[in-house]
């Protein structure tokens, strides 16, 4: 059996905690080791919805033990990057289609102690790395499309994720792949043995009504085991 923890990390999404008890289950979180809070932004222009603003999310930096990893659906996000208390470790992506220069914003935030990465919408392909992927520390693939939580899963969105390793790969870097969207039990080992890295637990895979938190991060971790024996 292998050790997940030192191969597959885990991003546990802020928006999906139980809010009247967020302080409670992100003690959970602590306790659990999980690896990042994920923290998606969300501005109702490229995304449909609206989510926290950056005086909510500041709110948790003493709350939460690791780092966070922001997931930027906003239009022109670098009009946010001075609202963000950034932290050694924390890391950002945003996605393409909302920068008017993609590779300045990427700079600009890896100036201010951030790890950088692109997220890549279900439809979007991943030939738009071409000349970014040498200044990026990950890649954020969506399997479902940006937005409401609990959509289902986007089929080829597994072959993608295979196809964006061997992208990588076939260019000798060392680029964490995440993978965002519908990461239950039944689709977790399909998305760590076709070569996902990172993977956000949200309102399908960790965070339940009716299971307590650890039981269902236990779950998540076996479910993560299964995925690194497929793997070849």
């Amino acid at each position: 059996m292998n050790d997940s923890s030192d191969k597959v990390k885990i991003s546990a999404s802020l928006m999906c905690v139980d809010w009247l008890s967020a302080r409670e289950e992100i003690e959970v979180l602590n306790q659990e080791k999980i690896d990042y809070l994920h923290i998606d932004v969300i501005d109702g222009k490229y995304a449909p919805d609206f989510t926290m603003g950056t005086s909510i999310i500041n709110c948790f930096r003493d709350i939460f033990e690791g780092p966070f990893d922001h997931h930027l659906m906003v239009e022109e996000p670098s009009n946010l990057f001075d609202t963000f208390e950034i932290r050694p470790g924390d890391r950002f992506c945003m996605h393409p289609e909302c920068c008017r220069n993609l590779h300045r914003d990427l700079i600009e935030l890896r100036k201010k102690g951030a790890e950088v990465g692109v997220a890549l919408s279900p439809a979007t392909p991943i030939s738009v790395l071409d000349y970014v992927i040498e200044d990026l520390d990950f890649v954020l693939l969506m399997t479902v499309n940006p937005g409401f939580k609990g959509q289902a899963l986007v089929p080829q969105a597994i072959t993608k994720i295979k196809d964006l390793k061997e992208y990588i790969s076939a260019r000798n870097l060392e680029i964490d792949i995440s993978v965002d969207g519908n990461v239950n039990i039944e689709n977790i080992p399909s998305m760590v043995s076709n070569g996902g890295d990172t993977l956000i637990s949200g309102s399908s895979g960790m965070f339940f009504k009716d299971r307590p938190l650890k039981e269902s991060i236990k779950i998540f971790r076996d479910a993560i085991n299964r995925g690194l024996d497929e793997r070849t």
